[in-house]
């Protein structure tokens, strides 16, 4: 028996009824087998990996989890957990509680100022330098291979490195005092914590976004320079109206990159202060000392935070891309 399909209406005309779910899933899995078996294994990973730890943190985010009332086992001696749920106690304490701006709101203003300074060094310095090795220069191998060493070696080597460096009696202020200049506090003074940390994570990052963009310069296609010269255009119009419109897909996208990963930019902060800072910490990093490094840990409160660091990056990134897309658009009017 056929079945015709009203174009019009799109109902189909005929006496045979429309198959049920269960017999649309069926077919689907017979005819789609294949692929479904294939991205099982990616899918059980993703679920244990990702979405069981997120889940189940959003959950303690709905509760007062601590290290008091958790189940934990002692010896032979098993304590079962005491903690319950209380909605969205957590967020509207850390949001608009009696110590919100202690606890929350001034690490969410320095992580804001942390990020903007560490991406723009990042990449103004990175750009920089990637303009200079796209040049024709001798031992331009060289030199790159020099330049990318930082972002080649783990960072906890480099950050233990620049901790030793930066101590009191550390080559920084040895060579300071030799030169009978001031020797800031670096691991111990607010300011200077703060300025420390921006130092080693830029020195961290360059590495990554000057590859990123000299790739990019490399593919912008040199008869625009050639055609722009001929025209009359100096240097800083060729970089203006050539070089950086020619770079716009590769820097938004290593901007974003950016931006997320020094918002969560977790190893340069702890590795340098530990816990020894409470001036200098992130968002992330104050997450985990909630969690982790007080006692009572507090895990609810230390959940919460890792949700909303996630909510507002997600809100960020959806903001940025339509930005994006619409200043696309406009150009491509």
């Amino acid at each position: 028996m056929t079945v015709a399909i009203d174009r019009a209406t799109g109902k189909r005309r005929g006496d045979a009824p429309r198959p049920g779910l269960g017999q649309r899933l069926k077919h689907g899995y017979q005819k789609h087998w294949y692929a479904y078996v294939m991205i099982a294994p990616v899918v059980i990973v993703l679920g244990v990996l990702v979405l069981y730890p997120l889940g189940y943190g959003m959950y303690l985010t709905l509760t007062d989890a601590n290290s008091l009332n958790t189940g934990r086992t002692i010896g032979v001696n098993e304590i079962e957990a005491t903690y319950k749920f209380i909605g969205l106690d957590n967020y509207a304490d850390i949001l608009w509680g009696e110590t919100a701006y202690d606890r929350f709101w001034s690490h969410f203003i320095w992580t804001i100022v942390w990020t903007a300074a560490c991406v723009a060094l990042h990449y103004t310095i990175g750009l920089g330098l990637a303009l200079l090795l796209n040049q024709k220069l001798r031992g331009r191998t060289f030199y790159r291979l020099i330049l990318v060493l930082p972002w080649a070696v783990p960072t906890f080597v480099t950050v233990f490195g620049w901790r030793f460096m930066l101590s009191d009696g550390g080559i920084i202020n040895s060579a300071l005092e030799s030169l009978h200049l001031p020797t800031p506090l670096w691991l111990e003074d607010t300011f200077w914590q703060r300025f420390a940390a921006i130092m080693v994570n830029t020195w961290c990052g360059v590495p990554f976004m000057m590859v990123s963009l000299l790739g990019g310069l490399q593919s912008i296609d040199s008869t625009l320079y050639e055609a722009a010269e001929m025209d009359g255009a100096n240097a800083w119009q060729r970089f203006r109206y050539v070089t950086l419109p020619g770079l716009r897909s590769v820097s938004s996208t290593v901007v974003l990159l950016g931006i997320i990963w020094t918002f969560n930019q977790f190893a340069v902060i702890f590795l340098l202060f530990g816990t020894t800072a409470p001036d200098a910490q992130i968002l992330v990093t104050w997450a985990y000392y909630l969690g982790f490094g007080q006692q009572p840990r507090d895990f609810a409160q230390s959940a919460a935070y890792g949700i909303l660091l996630l909510a507002i990056l997600i809100v960020f990134t959806s903001f940025y891309r339509r930005w994006l897309n619409r200043n696309e658009q406009q150009l491509a009017i």
